[in-house]
């Protein structure tokens, strides 16, 4: 749940509440996820028996305010107060957001919230919200919103949007239980992976379908023209005009999708999905090319026409699905080294010919190895717009090194996460923010 709720006659609705409020799923979660806060800082009030040293649980919100990043609490000059630096990241990059997306019903939500390591005591001993009994009242929280949201296309068809890690900084899919309800209700279920295919695909494969143990059919990779334009060299704002050699060149980005999907065994669809100011040219272009690369390709017109816009799509998915044995694999063995699994996701998802890492990434990759928790599988936080740590890096770059600046351990979801770049774990406004925009009228 996010801002993908798709657009024109290809949406699911009510398009603002979910895009905002929506049931207060997220509101749980970051109630959740500061109730644990509130737990551990009036546990140093109240003497600190578990002899708490290093403090990494954080606060959320969900709202972009680059201003709570890193804050100092405690001031108040009360007699027991413990003053201490702190920080908050956005919601949806709360452990307990990735938690309640892969739990798989409440019992293994309530145990996956006690194993979340809240900090480190003087023995350089993992603390865990278990031990501050916070559990208990962090389900009882998040007891409604578990259940998976029932909401429709504007056609009317049954849609589940429940869960939104961001895929940049989290797993980038929805929930394992409306996933697993989906499947039960219709014969063919459609999932979305947030981001480009080396960020969303490559977790739902193996983080998402190694904890849920799914088997995957088929992979439907949705290219758009503009933004093969954009990775050929077009500049942004010439995008929406003819060109048909930053097309050619931009294909570059798609063949790399392409070839890191059938990593997975999994047949390829490309789906060009159609902006009005595709013209017949460009669209005949990358349907050739697609087809001289052996690779079934459709135009989809959803946005523009709905449903009849992509029964072309849904044919091709149904005949592919028929008439093809996918042997679905995940790209690496959990049971490797740390660096290993980020070396693999590096080199063959993003062709970086080397991983440098940080010293403080080291220390932690250490720390990681040395309390028992290696043997767990790599969520990237990296930037959506280049295969490379940067985003102005466009098309299939190579001769590139990723730097791991930082890496967390996220026991309750079981994910290592691996940060790269610039990525910030709470965001910031844009200058002109989207809710200057926002009128009564939309009320």
């Amino acid at each position: 749940k996010g801002g993908a709720t798709g657009g024109g006659y290809a949406q699911v609705i009510p398009m603002e509440d979910i895009n905002l409020h929506f049931t207060g799923d997220i509101h749980a979660i970051t109630a959740a996820n500061n109730l644990l806060a509130a737990m551990i800082d009036n546990h140093l009030y109240f003497g600190n028996k578990l002899n708490i040293k290093n403090i990494t649980w954080k606060r959320c919100l969900d709202i972009n305010d680059r201003a709570l990043r890193k804050i100092e609490i405690g001031l108040s000059n009360e007699k027991r107060m413990v003053k201490r630096e702190d920080g908050f990241d956005i919601s949806v990059a709360s452990e307990i957001m990735a938690i309640f997306c892969l739990a798989k019903d409440l019992e293994d939500l309530r145990r996956r919230l006690g194993n979340i390591i809240i900090g480190y005591n003087y023995d350089d001993e993992p603390v865990f919200a278990r031990d501050l009994k916070a559990e208990g009242a962090m389900t009882v929280l998040l007891k409604d919103a578990i259940k998976p949201n029932l909401v429709q296309t504007v056609e009317g068809n049954p849609c589940l949007v429940h869960g939104g890690p961001f895929a940049n900084i989290a797993h980038g899919c929805n929930s394992l239980i409306a996933t697993k309800m989906a499947l039960k209700l219709a014969p063919i279920v459609v999932t979305e992976a947030g981001f480009a295919a080396d960020l969303g695909a490559e977790k739902f494969f193996d983080i998402k379908c190694r904890e849920g143990k799914l088997h995957p059919s088929l992979v439907v990779i949705v290219a758009t023209i503009r933004a093969l334009k954009l990775h050929g060299g077009k500049a942004l704002d010439k995008i929406s005009e003819e060109d048909v050699n930053a097309l050619i060149a931009g294909t570059d980005n798609l063949a790399q999708h392409i070839s890191n999907m059938k990593k997975f065994g999994l047949p390829i669809i490309v789906a060009i999905n159609h902006f009005e100011t595709d013209t017949d040219e460009e669209i005949r272009v990358l349907t050739e090319w697609c087809e001289k690369k052996g690779v079934d390709v459709i135009f989809c017109d959803g946005y523009l026409k709905g449903g009849e816009g992509a029964i072309d799509l849904a044919k091709k998915v149904v005949e592919v699905l028929n008439n093809s044995e996918p042997h679905f694999k995940l790209l690496y063995n959990q049971d490797l080294t740390i660096k290993e699994k980020i070396d693999i996701i590096c080199k063959q998802i993003y062709r970086a010919n080397s991983v440098v890492y940080t010293e403080e990434a080291e220390w932690k990759i250490k720390d990681i190895e040395y309390i028992g928790y290696s043997k767990l599988p790599i969520c990237m936080a990296k930037t959506p717009l280049s295969f490379s740590d940067d985003p102005n890096l466009i098309g299939a770059p190579r001769n590139f090194k990723i730097t791991i600046r930082d890496v967390n351990l996220s026991a309750g979801a079981g994910f290592i996460v691996a940060l790269t770049g610039k990525i910030m774990t709470m965001p910031g406004l844009p200058a002109v923010p989207a809710a200057v925009k926002m009128e009564d009228e939309e009320l």
